[in-house]
């Protein structure tokens, strides 16, 4: 098993039910595909670098866990397709 972390930026304009709802179904989709979540921050409204769908900011989120390596793959092909997600990136966290 590796580590990973998910870098999720939210919709800033959706309500906070919704927004949880995102989170959750990004974390039920690590948990589907055999993976592990050991950590989940919730940095808050940030602003972003540049407009993104016509938006300035958005919600940030970094969801640490550990899985197998078929399991970003997987979650790379929901998350690219999920309502109010604006942005996504998984990252290798193993040391080596």
């Amino acid at each position: 098993m590796s580590k990973y972390e998910l870098a999720l930026v939210v919709n800033a304009k959706i309500e906070d039910e919704a927004r949880a709802a995102v989170v959750e179904k990004a974390k039920a989709y690590i948990e589907r595909f055999g993976g592990t979540i050991t950590e989940v921050e919730e940095w808050g409204k940030k602003r972003l670098a540049y407009e993104i769908q016509k938006m300035r900011e958005g919600f940030y989120y970094f969801i640490q866990f550990e899985a197998g390596t078929d399991c970003p793959a997987e979650l790379e092909k929901r998350m690219r397709i999920m309502d109010n997600v604006l942005r996504y990136l998984i990252v290798n966290k193993d040391e080596k």
